[in-house]
């Protein structure tokens, strides 16, 4: 799933290459990826591309003043061409759930693999019509988000610390690769309970938040969108590398496994050299 730094990368890419431009047609090959309906896709046709922005892991493309916002969800994901093929997209034919042309002949197609679909897109007036940009916690990146306003967002939340991060209410933009990856520079078990944690880690957890984050964004940078999901994958310490040595201690990174996910992490660096049960509500063994 495109996390944050993918996702700015995502939207610097297109503000580069949308702004200015005028959209020619929009085509729907998915009827349920579209949310609203009201207004229709038709109302961006013919309207120049003022800007893109980033809410969350949300795209929001402000075509004079409407708003296509779409998330990518876990399959989802965007291809661009500088030449749209002429062949108009058939609905269910194919994995592409959205099609945007612009009147220079480029545009982008927004795709899903796999059979259980979450890819989204709204046309609406306002971003904050959109449910899940609404509901959003403040951005980790953001100017005004110091240690002292992360702090107070813990505020002594008896949740375990993996799942905090990921709770978009709370923190907008960091899932689960990202949460692993920030927990292993911050050396605190997945399982920890916020309320649990000391000052000193709540320190280095802000750190490790904003450091890891920083250091992904700029990797992505000015990468084209074809490029993201390798880079995304070649900055990873510990997501997405079970039984691969850490790349800090060289102890066997580890994973529990849940029904519809799984996280990684590295036993030296953050549970004192104790491997975690591999079952849902996992515990530290004894």
């Amino acid at each position: 799933m495109p996390e944050l730094p993918e996702v700015q990368a995502l939207t610097d890419f297109l503000a580069d290459r949308l702004t200015g431009r005028v959209v020619t047609d929009v085509e729907l090959g998915s009827i349920a990826v579209l949310k609203t309906f009201d207004p229709p896709p038709t109302a961006l046709v013919g309207a120049p591309v003022d800007a893109v922005a980033r809410h969350g892991k949300f795209v929001d493309v402000d075509v004079d003043g409407t708003h296509l916002v779409f998330h990518l969800a876990r399959a989802g994901w965007l291809r661009w061409y500088d030449e749209m093929p002429r062949t108009q997209v058939r609905p269910g034919r194919s994995p592409i759930a959205l099609r945007l042309r612009l009147d220079d002949g480029a545009g982008f197609d927004l795709t899903e693999a796999g059979t259980k679909k979450g890819l989204a897109a709204y046309v609406v007036k306002d971003p904050g019509d959109v449910p899940g940009v609404a509901s959003l916690g403040p951005d980790p990146l953001a100017d005004g988000f110091d240690e002292a306003a992360f702090t107070a967002l813990l505020g002594g939340r008896r949740t375990q610390i993996k799942g905090l991060l990921r709770d978009q209410s709370v923190l907008a933009g960091v899932g689960n690769a990202y949460s692993d990856e920030i927990l292993h520079a911050a050396r605190l078990s997945p399982f920890a309970l916020a309320s649990a944690l000391t000052p000193e880690q709540v320190s280095g957890l802000y750190t490790a938040l904003r450091t890891t984050l920083e250091a992904a964004v700029l990797a992505a940078e000015g990468k084209p969108a074809a490029q993201l999901k390798e880079a995304k994958r070649a900055g990873m310490n510990v997501h997405g590398r079970t039984g691969e040595p850490c790349r800090v201690c060289g102890d066997t990174v580890r994973e529990v496994s849940f029904a519809d996910s799984s996280l990684q992490y590295c036993p030296t660096c953050q549970t004192g050299g104790k491997p975690l049960a591999d079952r849902r509500m996992s515990r530290l063994l004894r």
